[in-house]
This record gives structure tokens, sequence and C-alpha cells, in this order.
């Protein structure tokens, strides 16, 4: 079985020099939030409020759909689409 060099003939370069590195950075210094913000965590506090009259919606709706009259609705309205196909 004959073997093939894959290697190309390219030049050596040092570690850390050439076309694929990344310039050096220093770290990201961290910030610490103000413990007296007017409006810390006020974003939770409202993604909270969102959810929760989200699950109500959803409650009101499943209440609705499992009425009688609503049932009997949507059950005409899949018959009809069905049939005229």
């Amino acid at each position: 079985m004959e073997t093939t060099d894959i290697t190309h003939d390219v030049p050596a370069e040092p570690p850390g020099t050439g076309a694929h590195t990344l310039p050096a950075t220093k770290p990201l210094e961290r910030v610490e939030p103000e413990d007296d913000h007017p409006e810390l965590g006020a974003t939770t506090a409202e993604y909270g409020i969102v959810m929760l009259a989200a699950v109500g919606f959803a409650g009101l709706l499943v209440a609705i759909l499992k009425s009688g009259e609503v049932k009997e609705l949507l059950l005409g309205v899949i018959r009809t689409a069905l049939s005229t196909g």
C-alpha cells in the first residue's frame, strides 16, 4: 500500500503569528450593578407579569374551547371543510 505525503510547502511560523491568529486583547472588566439603581430587576418583573398574563389567557381559551357550543361550532367547521374536498 502506497502512502501519500499531504504536507504542503508552507513555511513554519512561530506560534501566535500568522494570518489566522486573533489579535491580543485584555480581559474584560466586570461591571457591578449599582444596588440603589431604581430599575434594578424591572425586566425580570416585567417578564413575570407577562408570563402570568399568558397563562391566564391560555386558561381562558381552554375554558372557552371546552364549552359545548364552541365545540359543536368547531366540529361543524371541520365537517364542512372535509366534506367539500
